[in-house]
């Protein structure tokens, strides 16, 4: 199961991307879209690392504590999502 590491890795990696370019962007509403663009990535990371932590363990523990992060990765991406529809449409209007 090398899928969900890589996966794990690679949402981390955008995370910290997303997270630096906020720092890098002036304008505030490009920084928005950025923070929302985290967000998401944070979400998918958090989503990969519950199901890799169980099909790791598999133990009842382990369900809950995955369960746990799937429904905070899910909250986060959603919200994510919701913030990167509303501020792109926002971009979009300038």
């Amino acid at each position: 199961m090398i899928i969900f590491p890589l996966t794990i890795i690679i949402t981390a990696i955008m995370y910290l991307y997303y997270k630096v370019m906020i720092l890098r962007t002036k304008d505030p509403l490009l920084q928005e879209i950025q923070n929302a663009k985290a967000r998401i990535a944070l979400g998918l990371f958090m989503i990969f690392f519950g199901v890799n932590q169980y099909l790791f363990y598999e133990t009842t523990l382990a369900l809950y504590i995955a369960l746990i992060f799937l429904l905070f990765g899910i909250l986060q991406g959603y919200g994510g999502s919701k913030r990167w529809k509303h501020y792109k449409g926002e971009l979009s209007k300038r």
